[in-house]
């Protein structure tokens, strides 16, 4: 959510932000701040108006009893008329207040980042300019080793734009001169990339790792989350793979791109043993459980997404209690481990917080049709170790230069070529401020595809979750949230497999994975 008071003081800015996100004034509106002002003002006039019924009820409500102490019954009758005309009024405006300040909160809550003042403009991605690599890795973990218990709070290196175009790579020393194939040839001539039985199964999209590249996919993850445990100071963590809807909401993905998740629900009822008209009762007995009672029966149950129904027969008997559950799956662990500080108030001494996943993640790619249909690239369900740090705002832009290269730290090591583009404004996701990409090198495409996308979304994330640590003068302020791919897994294993082949099909094992792969060097046929 978007702060409404900063949005009243300095609606330009505002405005001048989202044009450069691609965002144009609705319908009958000059701007986009002048539509939510506009709800705004109406809201305000709604919660003045009940605010003044209230005052007037309350008033009168005194003077009832002043008047029944003076038996004047002609005055505290005319008083009470006035008390239900007052409540009334109340409860008219109450109704509007709640639809206007929805129909006010539900248009912010549309409405993406804004970005940073040194975001480059721009439509698309042809619009994103490549920006110098990391420094050497001795001099990254030199800061990574500065700042006591968390890991380094040095001051992040800056990058520069690179104004010319970043060169192939040369071949990688030891292959021969042939024609590289792509990873789905490779993969399928190995017998060990199975498309055709995991379509059977689950349709498009997916795909089944047997052997060697089964344990390649196990073994990157490994590796990657020892160098980011080790090395870079997060902390591991298994989060739950099944979110409310408040916890999407948090992070970005509800209420804008619910199609590209998915979805589960679940409707379930509790039958008492012995249908009546008695009424039944329900209590909370706590976070766990509600009860659900009726003479001297009772059920009890886990409280879920809405208000638990009851289920009446025809003969207008009480027959149960049923409730309607939807969870989402969640498309990176982002949602996960972001909200793991959600309606918190933590103290400045903690931060940064550093974390990561390695988990399955799940996207319907609605947006994505008719892209990258074949192979690995954009799966329906696939692999990644998360980066996610939460910081102060004084913190967050060192932070996000260190978390892009701890996920560059890993292509290093893997020695696979990449180049890191800084998005323009118009490419940048929903929650994002900033935004780093690391693209690695694919030879069968010839060209560098995404593997990493590293943001700092400032306090976007932080105030739809309410996530707050407390100043050094004792006063919530929100956290500023940041998360990262250290790396997909899976376009990793791409990218070796493409990189690392020879021209007889089998695949070198990068030195960094032998040890993780039981001392395989080669992967043949």
């Amino acid at each position: 959510m978007h702060d409404i008071k900063a949005i009243r003081e300095n609606h330009a800015h505002y405005d001048n932000a989202w044009k450069r996100r691609g965002l144009v004034a609705p319908d009958g509106f000059k701007s986009i701040s002048e539509q939510i002002l506009e709800h705004d003002s109406r809201l305000r006039a709604a919660s003045a108006s009940k605010q003044d019924a209230e005052a007037q009820r309350n008033a009168w409500s005194k003077e009832i009893g002043k008047a029944k102490a003076a038996k004047d019954e002609a005055r505290a009758t005319t008083l009470m008329a006035q008390v239900a005309q007052a409540k009334a009024r109340i409860d008219e405006t109450a109704g509007l207040e709640a639809s206007l300040q929805k129909l006010r909160d539900d248009l912010l809550a549309s409405l993406p980042n804004l970005p940073a003042d040194d975001v480059p403009d721009g439509a698309d991605e042809s619009a994103n300019v490549e920006v110098a690599p990391s420094p050497p890795a001795g001099e990254v973990a030199a800061q990574r080793s500065e700042g006591g218990r968390t890991g380094g709070t040095a001051t992040a290196p800056s990058r520069h734009i690179l104004h010319a175009p970043h060169p192939l790579p040369p071949p990688r020393q030891g292959v021969g001169d042939f024609t590289p194939k792509d990873h789905v040839e490779l993969g399928e001539a190995l017998g060990l990339m199975d498309f055709e039985a995991a379509a059977r199964m689950s349709g498009a999209r997916f795909v089944a790792l047997k052997g060697a590249l089964a344990r390649m996919e196990r073994a990157l993850a490994a590796f990657m989350l020892d160098l980011h445990t080790g090395t870079n100071g997060y902390t591991e963590v298994s989060p739950p793979l099944l979110v409310k809807d408040e916890a999407a909401f948090g992070t970005g993905q509800l209420p804008k791109f619910k199609d590209d998740l998915y979805r589960t629900d679940i409707s379930r009822v509790f039958n008492f043993e012995r249908a009546s008209a008695e009424p039944v009762q329900l209590v909370r007995t706590g976070n766990l459980t509600i009860a659900a009672s009726k003479g001297t029966e009772t059920v009890e149950f886990e409280p879920q997404r809405g208000e638990p129904r009851l289920l009446i027969d025809s003969t207008n008997n009480v027959t149960g209690v049923s409730f309607h559950e939807t969870s989402w799956l969640i498309p990176t662990a982002e949602v996960s481990l972001t909200n793991l500080v959600r309606e918190q108030i933590l103290e400045e001494s903690a931060l940064p917080i550093r974390l990561t996943a390695d988990t399955p993640c799940f996207r319907s790619e609605a947006g994505a049709a008719g892209k990258d249909t074949r192979g690995m690239i954009r799966q329906h369900q696939f692999r990644k170790v998360e980066l996610v740090s939460i910081t102060t705002p004084e913190q967050s832009h060192d932070e996000h230069e260190r978390m892009t290269a701890c996920a560059e730290e890993i292509l290093k090591r893997l020695e696979l070529p990449y180049r890191v583009m800084l998005l323009c404004a118009g490419d940048m996701g929903f929650a994002a401020r900033r935004t780093y990409d690391l693209e690695v090198w694919l030879p069968s495409q010839n060209t560098y595809r995404e593997i990493s996308s590293c943001s700092n979304c400032g306090d976007f994330q932080a105030r739809r979750m309410n996530a707050r640590y407390r100043d050094k003068d004792g006063k919530p302020q929100f956290v500023h949230t940041l998360n990262g791919s250290g790396l997909a897994v899976g376009r990793t294993l791409v990218a070796i497999l493409e990189n690392y082949q020879n021209a007889d099909g089998s695949i070198d094992v990068p030195k960094a994975l032998v040890a993780y792969m039981g001392g395989l060097e080669k992967i043949a046929k």
